[in-house]
């Protein structure tokens, strides 16, 4: 049985397995695909703590065209949200559908959940992980410039967040150079490697062939807000760190956006064009996971 529970651990061979399948289900939307039908006669449970957009429609699109059925449970609607044990809910659920799509707050629920219901389960963000996202933000990136390795990626603002985290996972696996600018209070767990850090914003942006962003305030941060703004005020994506990257450097947000924040409106709406295509390409990554999670594993290593 197969889970997404974080990318530490998954060897190349599996992701460019789930990129492959992503790019077929691109290439094949509304087309007869080898995909239409692999969760036909499946219930999958949506389990969110978290509020979603990107993540919980891409999901449940997928899961539709796939042939199976979502069913979205609001954890604050279900008996989780009033105590119960994650063990519990996971055994219940384990007995009634065939796979589990989470997101919540601490990773050892999740994994917990699929020790538990025996079911696939795949991680939809944690505090710790969001290896969906950065699966699918690397399919944009060697969509518009081809493999990602050996490519410089830099990160600008928290680095100490979930996104970053499954970035530096994702460098050692693809063999790129992941730099990440921000400040030492929210500097990365680990550094070394593929991962470098700095606390000069422009010096990680300098020959990047991406520059990247995400928000200064993540979900249950929300009483840090005003301090968080103060400290990252200097991480700002604009024109000025722009102009330090390769001339072609990609520009992209994970989303949603505060525009005049982590990145200004008006890069924002310059790079729209590939900040949207990397929030449709969740939808088609998501069909990558879900086709890869049933399937047979690989064999052998890398």
């Amino acid at each position: 049985m197969r889970h997404l529970l974080k990318l530490a651990g998954m060897r190349e061979a599996e992701a460019r397995q789930i990129l492959d399948l992503a790019k077929k289900a691109k290439k094949s939307r509304g087309k007869k695909s080898a995909a239409k039908g692999v969760l036909t006669g499946q219930i999958w449970a949506l389990i969110f703590t978290k509020a979603s957009t990107r993540t919980r429609v891409s999901f449940e699109v997928a899961i539709r065209e796939m042939g199976g059925v979502p069913s979205f449970l609001s954890a604050a609607e279900i008996q989780l949200g009033r105590g119960e044990l994650v063990r519990d809910t996971a055994r219940v659920m384990g007995r009634m559908v065939h796979g589990a799509v989470i997101r919540t707050y601490a990773q050892s629920d999740v994994e917990e959940f699929a020790e538990f219901a025996k079911i696939p389960t795949i991680n939809a963000l944690t505090d710790d992980e969001h290896p969906c996202q950065i699966l699918s933000d690397i399919f944009t990136i060697e969509e518009k410039m081809g493999s990602i390795r050996g490519k410089r990626i830099a990160f600008i603002g928290d680095a100490a967040c979930n996104v970053p985290r499954s970035w530096a996972e994702a460098a050692r696996i693809f063999d790129f150079q992941f730099v990440c600018g921000a400040p030492k209070e929210f500097r990365p767990a680990t550094v070394g490697g593929n991962v470098s850090w700095t606390e000069d914003p422009m010096e990680a942006a300098s020959g990047a062939d991406v520059l990247y962003s995400d928000v200064w305030v993540s979900m249950g941060k929300e009483a840090e807000a005003a301090e968080r703004e103060r400290i990252f005020a200097p991480y700002q994506i604009n024109r000025k760190l722009v102009s330090r990257a390769k001339k072609n450097a990609l520009v992209l947000h994970c989303l949603p956006a505060y525009r005049g924040k982590e990145i200004t409106d008006e890069i924002l709406e310059d790079r729209a064009k590939d900040i949207f295509d990397q929030a449709e390409n969740r939808l088609h990554t998501q069909k990558g996971i879900l086709q890869w999670i049933v399937s047979k594993p690989l064999k052998g290593r890398n």
